[in-house]
Order: structure tokens, then C-alpha cells, then sequence
């Protein structure tokens, strides 16, 4: 089975996902204009964190998205910030779903939900796009790079996203977030992780404009055309906040340092996809930003997160609240990405 097979499309509704069909077909029939019964529901396939599904009737498709059921953190799974951010990027040229109702009964399907336009296309998983041939591999990776530009040039203020997250030190805030998590859940002294951790509060990126930012931005989280490589749709907007553009990009690059065949310029040039010069030179175009000086300290800044991220993990490991799944290979993930990052700064900085 590849790795496609069981992260695209449709699957019955998974029991511990289930809700009342009729009641939702009620709702849809007082809020959504056009909109004519009877549904018949699926969930949909992949790692989404929000259950998704895709709801059909007679004369169109629409795709819901909710809260997990259960006990959640108070700020975890926001659908009603992903539904903000959507309906507000509507009415520009970022290419997005339209939006159609929010939802934030929970006596309709058990939780708060949103539902948005289904758009019929492809949601690739391999960015080494081994299964692509050179023009689809290149047109895929060129229109992913417009639209996150795209992205970052809207004045938030323009589109009413003005309070959507808070202006400023968006990389210092991150930073002294992920340092605190990193120290809260350290499982063993890390020699880079401490020197990250003391040497990126002083040497911050110089202060940027405030932009919409994805948060996590991917060739997993973008639907291109069903016949076209053009992006069609960004999906999962769970992390989206107001930050640094430069941050949002760099961290959707780090594909480039972390897979063997992304890092391999030979191998991008055969398969069609830009190397990682000519993306972020590109991405600086069209943005209006030049990265040269500066694009280092953001990727050592982008490991040092992710590090920190994954300690969180090991941190739960080590207090019985996650499972020990694979816990030694995320233990050596965050030593690897702190030496990596660390490396960068003194190579470049020091």
C-alpha cells in the first residue's frame, strides 16, 4: 500500500465520530442558502486534528469541520479561528474554500463546526514528488510559492483580521514559547539546545511586517487542481495567527534541510522542483523582501521550534500523559535538530 492509499479520500464515519445526520441536514437547510437534502455524510482519510467530512447532496458537495469530541484544551482545535480566517480571505486572491456557515451549538453534532465549499482536486503527500513527472513537479512547487505570498502581502487590517493575533516580536514570542516548553518537558541536557535557547532571544530576525501566517504550511496542506498543478485550495488553518511572512516561509522550507532528496540540489533539477536558491529568491520577489542575509538565523530558529515541539512530546512521555510510541527515535529528533540548528548560527553568525 503506498502512503497516498491511506491518507486520501473518503471512509465511513468512524463510531467514536458519529453524529445525528438529520439534525445537521436541518441546520444546513436553515442557514445554507441553496442548499436542498437529503446528505449523506464521510469522513475523510489523513491527520487531520479536527474531524473532517464531506457532506453530499442531491446538487452539491460541502466539507465539515468540527471540534473533537471530549475534553480539550480551552485554546486547542479553534474552528471558529479557522472559519474567520477563510471567510476573510474570501474576498481576495489567496486561494481558499468558500466559507458557508459557522457553527458553535453543540446541540446540532455534539461540537462547534464550520462548513465550507468541497473542491475537487488532489492533496499530494511526497514533496519529493517522485510520483510527478518534471512540469507537474515544477508547477506544483511555483504556484504553492505564489500563493503563500499571496498570503503574506494581505494587510490584515484590509480583510478585518486586524485582532486575529497579537503585532510584533512575533519570532521573540515563539521563542521564549518554545524555550519555556522545551525547559518544562527536558528530558536530558542538550549542550545546542541550551546555547539556542540563550543566543536567539539577543540576535533576533530584524522586525518585519505583519502578516497573515499559516503556521503550517505544506505541500499536504494545499489542494492542487485534478488535472492541473495549480493550487487550488490551503487547507487547515488551525495554527493560522498575525506574524512574521518571513518566519511562515521559512519554516515551509525546511523540507529543503530535512529530506534527503529536497536537500539534494542534482536531484531538484532533475525532478523539476526549483532548488532552495531560486525558491526563497523567488518568494523575496514577489514578497518584496530580500531573505539572503537573514535566511540562516531563520532556519536555525525554525529547527530550534520544532526541537521544542518535539521535547513537548517526550516531555508528555516522560509524565504518562502519551503514549511511548517510538519515544527513543523522537529523543534523538530533538538532539539532531538542535546540533543542525546550532551549527548554522556558528557557522554564519558567530
Amino acid at each position: 500500500m503506498e502512503l497516498d492509499d491511506e491518507n486520501i479520500g473518503t471512509m465511513p464515519v468512524l463510531e467514536r465520530h458519529v453524529f445525528d445526520i438529520a439534525t445537521l441536514e436541518d441546520y444546513m437547510n436553515s442557514n445554507i442558502e441553496g442548499f436542498k437534502g437529503p446528505i449523506t455524510v464521510e469522513e475523510f482519510k489523513g491527520g487531520q486534528s479536527n474531524p473532517t467530512y464531506k457532506v453530499s447532496s442531491p446538487n452539491q458537495a460541502y466539507v465539515l469541520r468540527r471540534k473533537p469530541p471530549g475534553k480539550l484544551l480551552k485554546s486547542a482545535h479553534a474552528v471558529d479561528r479557522e472559519y474567520k480566517v477563510i471567510t476573510a480571505l474570501n474576498e481576495t486572491d489567496v486561494p481558499v474554500p468558500k466559507s458557508y456557515a459557522l457553527c458553535e451549538d453543540e446541540d446540532i453534532i455534539g461540537t462547534p463546526f464550520y462548513i465550507m465549499e468541497f473542491k475537487d482536486g488532489r492533496v499530494l503527500w511526497d514533496p519529493a514528488m517522485e510520483n510527478s513527472d518534471f512540469e507537474e513537479a515544477k508547477g506544483v512547487y511555483l504556484s504553492m510559492n505564489a500563493s503563500i505570498a499571496k498570503l503574506h502581502s494581505i494587510n490584515p487590517k484590509n480583510v478585518g483580521l486586524e485582532d486575529f493575533g497579537r503585532p510584533g516580536n512575533y519570532v521573540g514570542r515563539q521563542v521564549s514559547r518554545w524555550s519555556k516548553q522545551y525547559v518544562d518537558s527536558e528530558t536530558e541536557n542538550i549542550e545546542s539546545m541550551n546555547n539556542l535557547i540563550k543566543w536567539l532571544p539577543e540576535n533576533l530576525p530584524v522586525e518585519k511586517q505583519t502578516s497573515i501566517v499559516h503556521g503550517d504550511y505544506s505541500l499536504t496542506n494545499v489542494m492542487v487542481g485534478a488535472t492541473d498543478p495549480n493550487v487550488i485550495a490551503i487547507l487547515d488553518w488551525e495554527l493560522s495567527t498575525l506574524g512574521d511572512p518571513c518566519a511562515d516561509f521559512n519554516y515551509h522550507c525546511l523540507q529543503y534541510t530535512l529530506n534527503p532528496k529536497m536537500a539534494d540540489a542534482s536531484y531538484c533539477k532533475e525532478k523539476g522542483i526549483p532548488i532552495i536558491q531560486d525558491y526563497v529568491k523567488i518568494y523575496s520577489d514577489n514578497i518584496g523582501i530580500d531573505l539572503t542575509e537573514e535566511w540562516d538565523l531563520y532556519t536555525a530558529y525554525n529547527l530550534f521550534k520544532l526541537a521544542g515541539i518535539l521535547q513537548g512530546i517526550l516531555g508528555r512521555v516522560r509524565d504518562g500523559t502519551a503514549a511511548n510510541k517510538q519515544a527513543a527515535e523522537k529523543a534523538s529528533g530533538v538532539r539532531g535538530l538542535a546540533d543542525e540548528g546550532w551549527e548554522l548560527i556558528e557557522k554564519n553568525f558567530k
